[in-house]
């Protein structure tokens, strides 16, 4: 194969995932003639490219996966408060340009996928937890790996079921995910209000 050719054969690729995430992203249950028609190729076409429509739902996860990597991988803030915030904040808004393919890649049916793939995100969590407890800044009723859980099972039943077009949505994120970290709702208000950026990625 040359190197055009390889080249091709990743852009086309890459363009079905892209066209999945999108045509998914509108309907979870979209089929792989919608798909194939939105990446501008025959069902033919992307059957050389996929084997069926669960290896291309795997490739979108695993493509949001990245997604959601990177964005942990940046949140530095050196109150795990702010960073649990903007990290909530930062995710919601990477899902919730594609909440209904977000809800399928956590959807029980491709969980286990879903959590290997996002290893690195689970471990960024870990890692704001535990510093966060030693410092007094998150509850420390409940062990850093019990608490991480519950932040990421509370980002996950957020992301699947908020109405991501409702203006509060992000609000009601950021506050939940505070909530089982430990703060009030009033509390987990003013710490917004201090940093409005968290609202405004």
């Amino acid at each position: 194969m040359s190197t055009h050719t390889r080249r091709d054969a990743i852009e086309n690729r890459a363009g079905i995932v892209d066209a999945a995430t999108a045509v998914i992203g509108h309907d979870p249950r979209a089929s792989i003639d919608a798909i194939a028609r939105r990446a501008g190729l025959s069902r033919r076409a992307l059957y050389g490219h996929f084997d069926d429509r669960n290896a291309i739902v795997r490739e979108v996860i695993a493509a949001g996966a990245t997604r959601f990597n990177a964005i942990a991988d940046r949140v530095d803030d050196a109150d795990s408060r702010v960073a649990i915030a903007r990290l909530a904040s930062e995710l919601w808004h990477e899902a919730s340009h594609v909440q209904a393919a977000a809800a399928l890649a956590l959807d029980d049916a491709h969980l286990a996928e879903t959590s290997a793939a996002l290893a690195p995100l689970r471990r960024r969590i870990d890692v704001i937890v535990r510093r966060g407890q030693e410092a007094g800044e998150l509850r420390t009723d409940i062990s850093a790996p019990t608490l991480a859980r519950l932040l990421e099972e509370t980002g996950r039943t957020v992301v699947a079921r908020v109405d991501a077009e409702s203006t509060a949505a992000l609000l009601i994120a950021v506050v939940t995910v505070l909530g089982i970290a430990g703060l009030s709702w009033t509390e987990a208000r003013d710490l917004l209000a201090q940093h409005p950026d968290l609202e405004a990625q």
